[in-house]
């Protein structure tokens, strides 16, 4: 399960930041996850529940926006949503795909007091 790597990951940036800011908690944490970036959503959710407990995000509300999968299309040129890393081109069905977004996975705001 990479998904709690994943958390402690978060756990450390929240942690860094908190101890710059000279603050002691965080409030409220964003995260930006891609559809792509291989997270199995359930097992995020039970990696959150253990990872942060003891931590400066063990009370911070969370707020994840999911990055849709967009592609375009080598062949053809098409742009287009993938649910999937090897989802072929819907037009010319070409698996040469340039993925565009949905592999994100960043923290992109803290709130803390």
């Amino acid at each position: 399960m990479h998904e709690l790597s994943i958390i402690s990951s978060i756990v450390d940036i929240a942690e860094a930041q908190v101890k710059k800011a000279g603050v002691q908690y965080v409030d409220s944490i964003e995260l930006e996850i891609g559809e792509l970036a291989g997270i199995e959503w359930s097992a995020l959710e039970f990696a959150w529940e253990v990872g942060v407990q003891k931590s400066v995000l063990e009370n911070a509300e969370r707020h994840i926006h999911r990055i849709p999968g967009r592609a375009q299309c080598v062949e053809c040129g098409r742009r287009f949503l993938m649910k999937n890393i090897f989802d072929p081109c819907p037009t010319c069905g070409s698996y040469f795909n340039e993925i565009l977004s949905g592999k994100e996975l960043r923290v992109k705001a803290l709130t803390v007091s």
